[in-house]
């Protein structure tokens, strides 16, 4: 239980650390949810908004971050 117990503090950390970034980011003027690619619907009573582009950045940056992790972690 132990084990448990130390990998969802872990998991809280890292992600309030990147709940910090994001803030931090936007308030940069990083334009994260408005890049090309990220799509937005706005009808008479309905608002549809997709972050394709910015999902797509996100995932090329972590798995770099993940690779370099990995090339030096051996």
């Amino acid at each position: 239980m132990v084990e448990l117990g130390r990998a969802l503090v872990a998991l809280g950390l890292l992600i309030a650390c990147v709940g910090a970034v994001l803030l931090f980011a936007g308030r940069m003027g990083l334009p994260l949810g408005r890049l090309p690619g990220d799509i937005i619907y706005r009808g008479k009573h309905t608002s549809v908004f997709i972050p394709l582009g910015t999902c797509i950045l996100i995932s090329v940056v972590l798995s770099a971050l993940f690779y370099l992790i990995s090339r030096f972690h051996r």
